[in-house]
């Protein structure tokens, strides 16, 4: 299997990425369960790629990808000047431990 399902169908799936990915590009760190943060890696780093080419049609992909559009304003102005001269690898995944409830292992997922 080349992706994780996290117990949820494809859409519920899709907009739970969605969700974690506007959160996660407004805030500029976001604490979450581990399985979530690998998934989302990968989707972040092409969003902000996508940003870097900062075209009119890379912004519609964005806008589609995310919820709000002042977070795609900030990853276009901000986000994607911060990372310019960078090859990928903008993200950051930190072990936190284990929650609570579940023991699930959770990170905080972060900008670099």
């Amino acid at each position: 299997m080349a992706y994780r399902k996290l117990g949820r169908d494809s859409s519920a799936r899709k907009a739970l990425f969605r969700s974690i990915l506007t959160s996660f590009f407004e805030h500029g760190r976001i604490e979450t369960t581990e399985a979530k943060a690998k998934e989302i890696r990968g989707l972040a780093d092409q969003l902000i790629t996508l940003a870097k080419r900062g075209d009119l049609a890379a912004r519609r992909q964005a806008i589609a990808s995310l919820m709000d559009e002042e977070v795609v304003r900030k990853l276009f102005g901000e986000i994607a000047a911060k990372y310019s001269d960078r090859q990928g690898g903008y993200t950051r995944i930190m072990k936190l431990g284990t929650r609570r409830g579940d023991a699930a292992p959770m990170v905080v997922i972060e900008l670099v």
